[in-house]
């Protein structure tokens, strides 16, 4: 059985009527109205009251006939009877601006009753509200900034120095002072410098003058005759090393323009120039005189060529090596084969059977820039006998067929005089000629 079956013979209960609004209570007749934005307004008792509207006519209250009260609707409170028109608003404030006021003005006096209808239109309200629009403008002024402290009790500080007045500038008709002749003179230091610099540049000068006139300028190149005289000591002052290099490198020295490598493996004590040594290439040299004789022995990468070079330093002058190279020129003395330079034959080493027999191609250089005479013989290592030998500068002839031609010992001989003869130049203080580089 339902829960409505239950509650079927419950008696009935009316529904609740809503609410009515709630109304707030009339103030009291006595009391002045007051708006939510403007001051209390007293009443002008020049201004007559507006006469009462005619009430139209209606149905009295009596006669009205109840509702029920569900559907009875919610009181309403008395319509506010109407205003008058209120009078035209000026369109633009006056020009000329109020008076500031030093104080606001006492409020009125609270007035007596008065009609509550006139003074509780839009129109009166308006009418007695333009002070309120200019009350930003009767504001007073923002008080002036706060003065400064006063400075703290102490010694009074000592006044800043005052700067000195600038000279006061001539008119444009007067001439300009003149300053004393002593303040327009130099001072002592400018003198002084000046002084210094004429010294120092006198002195520059001077030194060149006299580097030039001398003509031996520090770092300028040698003379001749100072390059001969350091070449007659050369054989003393240079080492071993410099002037016969443990490897000489021979660029395009070979047959075709090959490269060539000479390795020393002999070097004999200096001598004196004797045809113990020289054979019968002394009694040539002789005329020049006979300082000191070097030699030395190498072999080429192969170790089948070897080739003693023999350095003789001699006691003439410079005309005396000319003498000598002009008297080689023109008898040919250097191609000679009876003038072949004896070979340097070290035991223990590749050359040890490079005898007079073994000789292939030699040749003969008289230095006249220095005064040193080099010589070149080549052989074989093995110690093949050669019977037809020949000079080094006709060896290297394209198309020669002779034995020193074609195993190309007139090549070493050749190449490895132009090496010695550079080292002894550079020692006597001449760049080598030859861009290869002994090492």
């Amino acid at each position: 059985m339902s829960a409505d079956a239950d509650y079927a013979d419950a008696p009935r209960i009316p529904p609740i009527p809503p609410r009515p609004p709630h109304r707030p209570a009339a103030p009291p007749a006595d009391e002045d109205p007051r708006t939510t934005v403007l001051r209390p307004v007293p009443a002008d008792p020049t201004v007559p009251p507006p006469a009462a509207p005619a009430t139209s006519s209606a149905t009295p209250p009596a006669a009205r006939q109840p509702l029920p009260a569900e559907t009875a609707p919610a009181p309403t409170p008395p319509a506010t009877p109407l205003a008058p028109a209120a009078p035209p608003r000026p369109s633009a404030p006056p020009t000329t601006p109020p008076p500031p006021r030093t104080e606001p003005p006492a409020a009125p006096p609270r007035p007596g009753r008065a009609p509550r209808s006139f003074r509780d239109t839009a129109a009166f309200h308006l009418a007695n509200s333009a002070p309120l629009w200019d009350e930003s403008s009767d504001r007073p002024a923002s008080p002036p900034p706060p003065a400064s402290p006063p400075p703290p009790a102490g010694p009074t500080p000592p006044p800043a120095p005052a700067w000195p007045a600038p000279p006061a500038r001539p008119a444009a008709d007067e001439p300009a002072p003149r300053r004393p002749l002593a303040d327009r003179l130099p001072g002592t230091r400018v003198v002084a410098a000046a002084a210094g610099l004429v010294l120092g540049v006198g002195l520059i000068v001077g030194a060149a003058a006299g580097s030039w006139l001398t003509e031996a300028p520090a770092k300028g190149a040698p003379t001749p005759e100072s390059i001969f005289t350091k070449g007659q000591d050369a054989w003393r002052n240079t080492p071993v090393d410099t002037l016969f290099p443990r490897t000489v490198e021979g660029l395009a020295a070979g047959p075709g323009g090959a490269d060539r490598t000479w390795t020393r493996i002999a070097v004999a004590p200096d001598t004196d120039c004797t045809a113990r040594y020289e054979g019968p290439l002394a009694k040539e040299l002789a005329p020049a005189g006979c300082a000191r004789l070097l030699r030395a022995t190498y072999v080429d990468a192969t170790r089948t060529h070897v080739i003693t070079v023999g350095a003789q330093t001699t006691k003439a002058d410079r005309s005396g090596m000319m003498d000598l190279n002009a008297r080689f020129s023109t008898n040919d003395l250097a191609d000679h084969k009876a003038l072949m330079p004896l070979p340097l034959a070290a035991k223990g080493t590749p050359a040890e059977d490079f005898g007079p027999a073994q000789r292939a191609s030699w040749t003969v250089r008289i230095l006249t820039d220095v005064p040193v005479v080099v010589y070149t013989v080549s052989g074989f290592a093995d110690g093949r006998e050669i019977t037809d030998p020949q000079p080094a500068d006709a060896a290297v002839q394209p198309g020669t067929a002779t034995t020193a031609a074609e195993s190309g010992l007139g090549h070493d001989a050749k190449g490895l005089a132009d090496k010695i003869s550079a080292t002894f130049r550079t020692a006597s203080g001449v760049p080598a000629r030859s861009t290869e580089v002994a090492s």
